[in-house]
C-alpha cells in the first residue's frame, strides 16, 4: 500500500460520514439553503489562508527573491492561487471563490452581515484567535475556524499540505456533488445561477486539476519522511473531524 492510500485508508470513516451526512437531504426549503450558506461561509474564507500559508511557506514571497527548494511545488501552489484567488466569474469577472460565494449568497437573500462583521472584527484585532472568541457563533463552526488557524500559522508546511489537501481539495468535488445534487433536485425552478456556478467550477478545477496537483504536494513534501506521513495522516483525521461538527452545526440551525 502506497503512503498516500495509507492515508485515504485512515481518514475513510470520516470522509464515508460527511459524503453521507444527513445535512444535505435536509435541506427541504430555500431558506434552509440561506441557511447553510450562513453557516458554510466560514469555510470558504478560511480556505484561503491555508493556501496562503501554503504559498508563504512553499514559494518565494519575501523581497529579494529567492527560489524556494520545492520547484514542483511552488508551480502547483501559485497555480492554484491563481484559480482560487482570481477566478473568472459567471459574469466575465475576476472574483475570488470566497467574493463569488459572498455574492451568490447575497441574491438568494442569505444573511452575509455576520461573516461580514466578523472578518472586520478580524482586521481591527488583528488576532484572529482573540476574533473567533468574541464572535458570538457557534461553538463547532469557532473550533473548525480555530482548526484552521492553528494549522495555517503553527502547523510544518506538510501538515499544511494535509490539511489543505486531505481536508479541502480531496474532498470537496464528492462533497460538492453530494451538495449539488439536492439542491438541483429540490429547487429546479429558483434561479440559483450565481451559487450553481459556485459550486460546479469547485467541482471541476478540484476534481480535475487541484486536487492531483495536491497530492503531488504532499509526495514532494513528505518524500519518505515517516514521521511527516504520520503527522499528515493525523492533520487529516483532524480536518475531517472539525468538518463534520461544522456540518452538524449547520443542520442543528435548519431544525
Amino acid at each position: 500500500m502506497d503512503r498516500i492510500t495509507a492515508i485515504n485508508t485512515a481518514i475513510a470513516p470520516e470522509r464515508e460520514s460527511l459524503l453521507q451526512h444527513p445535512l444535505y437531504a435536509k435541506i427541504h426549503e430555500i431558506d434552509h439553503l440561506r441557511s447553510f450558506t450562513e453557516g458554510h461561509v466560514y469555510a470558504v474564507w478560511d480556505f484561503m489562508s491555508l493556501l496562503k500559508a501554503l504559498q508563504i511557506q512553499l514559494t518565494c514571497t519575501t523581497v529579494p527573491w529567492f527560489a524556494s527548494t520545492y520547484p514542483t511545488t511552488r508551480y502547483l501552489i501559485n497555480e492554484i492561487v491563481l484559480a482560487e484567488e482570481s477566478d473568472e466569474y459567471v459574469d466575465g469577472r475576476r472574483l475570488s471563490h470566497f467574493e463569488m460565494y459572498l455574492d451568490a449568497m447575497e441574491r438568494m437573500g442569505a444573511d452575509t452581515a455576520t461573516v461580514q462583521n466578523f472578518l472586520k472584527q478580524v482586521q481591527a484585532n488583528q488576532d484572529i484567535f482573540k476574533s473567533i472568541d468574541e464572535s458570538g457563533l457557534d461553538v463547532r463552526i469557532q473550533d473548525f475556524l480555530r482548526f484552521t488557524f492553528e494549522v495555517a500559522l503553527k502547523g510544518k508546511p506538510h501538515e499544511v499540505a494535509s490539511a489543505f489537501t486531505f481536508g479541502r481539495e480531496d474532498l470537496i468535488p464528492d462533497m460538492f456533488t453530494s451538495i449539488l445534487k439536492e439542491i438541483q433536485q429540490r429547487f429546479p425552478a429558483v434561479a440559483l445561477e450565481h451559487f450553481v456556478y459556485y459550486f460546479q467550477r469547485h467541482i471541476e478545477l478540484d476534481g480535475d486539476e487541484h486536487g492531483p496537483l495536491a497530492m503531488k504536494m504532499i509526495d514532494e513534501l513528505a518524500g519518505d519522511d515517516e514521521q511527516k506521513w504520520e503527522e499528515m495522516t493525523q492533520v487529516a483525521k483532524q480536518a475531517l473531524q472539525k468538518r463534520i461538527k461544522l456540518w452538524d452545526a449547520i443542520l442543528d440551525a435548519l431544525a
